[in-house]
């Protein structure tokens, strides 16, 4: 039996989701809201979930599948663009035994009628995709783009090798331990995050595109940050988000994204052009970061929530989960954020290519546990990197009230007289 083709008009009649599961082949970026075809409006159907067909180049798809709320009982739409993609994942469905499974590649036609309606990330153009920064890069803005000046930052901790082994062309390098301290690992001091950004030719109004190599930490090395390059990107962006960079960017994957789009590295170093000045007062959003006075406000707050963006072995004591730190534990009262296998990977909040998960998967898990937009919501990791992933999540679905706590499991164990818990949480 062959794959029905569903029009615009048949997959319309169905706006309840009564009929059709919809899992959307397309990008992730496109998924986001980026119009990738050039379509007049980007984001996807209500109800799609994201499976873009690239995923299926780097596992298994049937183990991919099987992490989706895709049920082989119920009747399956294949949303993508008029090509072959739709087609394919269709074909796939059917060799496993999904019996009712439609193909709908007409999603430029769907974007085209205002009447239809499509969701997008709130802040989707604060995750770029590395087509965006190309074009941007050869002078060529995408619809809805006015861009008067930017810096690309490659990121890392203490690794300029990793720079010089081959960055996006035009990419400055810039060391994490630039805008935290070697002592805390807590942000800098106002006039050190300025002096910091001002080498880079960074002020209040111009735009920063940041991203990182990701190259498989071990946590058994001497300095395994060294090798979360996109973690450390992110890391920069939310302490650049606090001092009061209007327009932060990070690319959607970091570098491994550039290099899966077939773009070329560089190993010419580009020229820093420092200024005088950041142009505003730093910093101009405080409340993106906290500390542990705060911190232990929000635990006693009734609308507030702590995050713990740390691994299980983490959160219940049976690790520190750093090789600097000898006290394990967790924040009596904070709540499990599950970042993935340990304190240098973030595989629940990113997908099986380390783009960013899907945005309403994050919201669905956070909700489980009481972690919803209503509530102040402070993420806090091991010293402030995975927990700035979590909040530049929460960033991206524009909740109003987010910090991180930046201080985070180093600054609180290293007070004993902080309590801790260890253990199964009752």
């Amino acid at each position: 039996m062959g794959v029905m083709e569903l029009s615009t008009r048949e997959l319309a009649a169905y706006p309840d989701e009564t009929r059709w599961q919809l899992l959307d082949v397309r990008s992730i970026d496109a998924y986001n809201g980026w119009p990738m075809r050039g379509e007049k409006r980007g984001g996807h159907l209500n109800g799609a979930t994201a499976f873009p067909i690239s995923w299926t180049d780097y596992a298994d798809w049937r183990d991919v599948l099987d992490a989706k709320p895709i049920s082989p009982r119920r009747s399956v739409a294949v949303v993508g663009y008029d090509d072959d993609a739709p087609r394919l994942l269709a074909s796939y469905l059917t060799d496993l035994g999904y019996r009712d499974v439609a193909v709908y590649p007409h999603f430029s036609e769907w974007s085209e009628n205002p009447a239809l309606p499509l969701l997008r990330l709130p802040r989707y153009r604060k995750l770029i995709p590395p087509e965006w920064l190309r074009d941007l890069i050869n002078g060529r803005a995408w619809p809805g783009e006015t861009i008067d000046k930017y810096v690309i930052c490659h990121a890392s901790y203490g690794l300029r090798d990793d720079y010089e082994e081959g960055h996006i062309p035009g990419a400055v390098y810039i060391d994490t331990m630039s805008l935290e301290s070697y002592e805390t690992w807590n942000r800098r001091s106002p006039e050190e995050i300025e002096q910091a950004l001002c080498e880079l030719g960074i002020n209040h109004d111009t735009t920063v595109i940041l991203y990182g190599r990701f190259n498989f930490p071990n946590s058994n090395d001497p300095y395994p940050g060294q090798s979360a390059g996109h973690l450390a990107a992110i890391r920069c962006a939310a302490i650049m988000l606090y001092a009061g960079v209007k327009d932060v960017r990070v690319v959607n994957g970091g570098l491994k994204s550039w290099i899966d789009a077939g773009f070329e590295l560089t190993t010419e170093e580009s020229e820093l052009r420092r200024i005088a000045s950041f142009g505003a007062p730093i910093p101009a959003q405080p409340e993106y970061m906290i500390d542990t006075p705060d911190a232990k406000e929000l635990l006693a707050a009734d609308d507030g929530v702590l995050v713990s963006i740390r691994s299980w072995e983490e959160f219940i004591g049976k690790v520190s989960g750093y090789n600097y730190v000898d006290r394990a534990g967790r924040i009596p009262g904070a709540v499990f954020g599950n970042c993935g296998s340990d304190a240098y990977h973030m595989e629940n909040y990113r997908n099986i290519d380390h783009t960013m998960r899907e945005y309403h998967e994050i919201a669905d898990i956070w909700a489980r546990d009481g972690i919803v937009p209503d509530k102040h919501v402070a993420f806090y990791c091991g010293t402030g990197w995975r927990a700035s992933e979590a909040f530049l999540n929460a960033y991206l679905m524009a909740w109003p009230r987010i910090s991180v706590y930046d201080g985070g499991w180093f600054e609180w164990s290293n007070d004993l007289n902080n309590p801790v818990e260890t253990g199964l949480p009752d």
